[in-house]
C-alpha cells in the first residue's frame, strides 16, 4: 500500500511559481497515492516561470473561494519569485494557509515560498530556511532562519531551492504521513 493513499494535498499558487517546485512535489505526492490539487486565487489556469520566462500553464482545480482547509491534510506553496508576492497579497489564500496551522496541519513552502508564511503570522520563533534573498524579511517576521537543505519544525517543512526538492519532497511525505502536529494559536 502506498504511504498516502486517502491523502489529499493542496499546492496552493498563483502565476510565476518555480515550475520544477510544483512539478517534483506534485509528482512525488502522486506516486505515494495522494490527490493533489491545485489552488489559486485565479480561474482555469496558472502559468509557471521556467528558464527566465513563462513556461507550463497547469489547470487550477479550485479556486481558493472554494477551498477549505478541512478538505486537505497539507498544503504545499511553491517559490518563484513572482508567484508568493502575489500569494501573499490575497487575502483568501492567507487564510487559506493559516487554517493549516490551526489546524495542526503539514504546511510546506519551498525556496521564495516561505514568503507568503510572513501574512500568517505564524512564523515567529519558528526555525526554517528558504532562498537566501527573503532571509532578512523571514528573520524580521520572527523567524529562526537557518542554511539547512531542509527544516521541519512541528509539521511546517521548508527548503531552500529546486536542488533541495528530493529532502524536501520525502520530508513532506513523512510529514503527511504523521498527520495532525501541535495546533497553533493564531491571534
Amino acid at each position: 500500500m502506498k504511504k498516502l493513499s486517502q491523502k489529499k494535498v493542496a499546492i496552493i499558487t498563483e502565476d510565476g511559481f518555480e515550475e520544477v517546485e510544483l512539478t517534483s512535489p506534485r509528482e512525488a505526492l502522486l506516486n505515494e497515492g495522494a490527490l493533489v490539487h491545485v489552488v489559486s486565487p485565479k480561474k482555469d489556469h496558472v502559468t509557471s516561470w521556467k528558464d527566465n520566462n513563462w513556461g507550463t500553464s497547469f489547470s487550477v482545480d479550485r479556486h481558493v473561494s472554494e477551498a477549505r482547509a478541512t478538505d486537505y491534510d497539507a498544503v504545499v506553496i511553491p517559490g518563484g519569485t513572482i508567484n508568493p508576492d502575489r500569494l501573499r497579497r490575497c487575502r483568501m489564500s492567507v487564510d487559506f494557509i493559516t487554517d493549516f496551522f490551526k489546524q495542526g496541519k503539514p504546511v510546506a513552502a519551498i525556496c521564495h515560498g516561505p514568503q507568503v508564511l510572513i501574512e500568517t503570522d505564524t512564523i515567529e520563533g519558528r526555525e526554517l530556511t528558504s532562498f537566501h534573498s527573503i532571509k532578512t524579511d523571514l528573520i524580521n517576521a520572527g523567524a529562526i532562519w537557518v542554511d539547512e537543505a531542509c527544516v521541519c519544525e512541528q509539521g511546517l517543512v521548508t527548503s531552500r531551492t529546486p536542488d533541495d526538492l528530493p529532502a524536501f519532497n520525502r520530508k513532506l511525505i513523512e510529514e503527511i504521513k504523521e498527520g495532525i502536529h501541535q495546533k497553533q494559536k493564531i491571534v
